[in-house]
């Protein structure tokens, strides 16, 4: 099978398949567990990705697509200290959940759920900061499936390891599923989009106008 046949078919499962093609035009830029207090109850899910403590008095919840540019800038450029003043000191639970903006959305996404658990939030930082390799929102990429399974071998996956993920349908399901219950649930329509306090904001331009959103947040709990 060659690679345009592969990518074909990945359209083919997560637009035909699924029946998303109309769901994934946006305008902007049941699971198991314990719901929050508040309308906009955020309940962990088994599958979600997540990183300190549950105990943290502050949940933040983000929906992020690998191939939105504002999702890669707070990525790099406001995520790392996020990560080390509020959720390595245990004052944020995070959780991570891609909303699919693309067919290609859900390949990367499908990639990242094949590596290990551990491996997980590395490779999307890795997808970040290579958007240009890959990512045809933007840029000119003329092999999007190629460039998709060299980013899965630097993380270690073979070229038929990626493919095989790639071409999962129950996967392909599930991450199509996550972004309609944001949208049922929490009315978004746009990456990056962070649930907290039963609140939903859209990007932020840097890591002090996100730490003023975190420290008003935590104040009214």
């Amino acid at each position: 099978m060659n690679r345009n046949t592969v990518l074909i078919g990945l359209v083919a499962i997560a637009v035909v398949a699924l029946g998303v093609a109309a769901y994934f035009v946006f305008a902007s830029s049941s699971g198991d567990g314990v719901p929050s207090a508040g309308p906009m109850a955020i309940i962990l899910k088994n599958d979600d990705r997540t990183l300190g403590s549950p105990k943290a008095p502050l949940t933040v919840l983000e929906y992020a697509s690998p191939q939105c540019p504002h999702c890669a800038h707070f990525e790099m450029d406001i995520f790392p200290q996020f990560k080390q003043q509020y959720i390595d000191t245990g004052k944020v639970f995070f959780i991570f959940r891609v909303f699919p903006l693309s067919a290609v959305d859900v390949a990367a996404e499908s990639i990242a759920r094949c590596l290990p658990e551990d491996n997980y939030f590395q490779f999307l930082d890795l997808l970040y900061r290579n958007q240009p390799k890959w990512d045809p929102d933007g840029y000119q990429i003329a092999d999007v499936h190629g460039a998709l399974v060299d980013m899965g071998k630097i993380e270690g996956l073979s070229a038929s390891k990626v493919d095989s993920c790639i071409q999962d349908q129950a996967a392909a399901k599930r991450i199509q599923d996550v972004g309609q219950d944001a949208t049922t649930r929490y009315g978004i329509n746009g990456t990056p989009s962070f649930v907290v306090n039963g609140q939903v904001h859209g990007p932020f331009e840097d890591y002090q106008e996100f730490k003023t959103f975190i420290d008003s947040m935590m104040a009214k709990k």
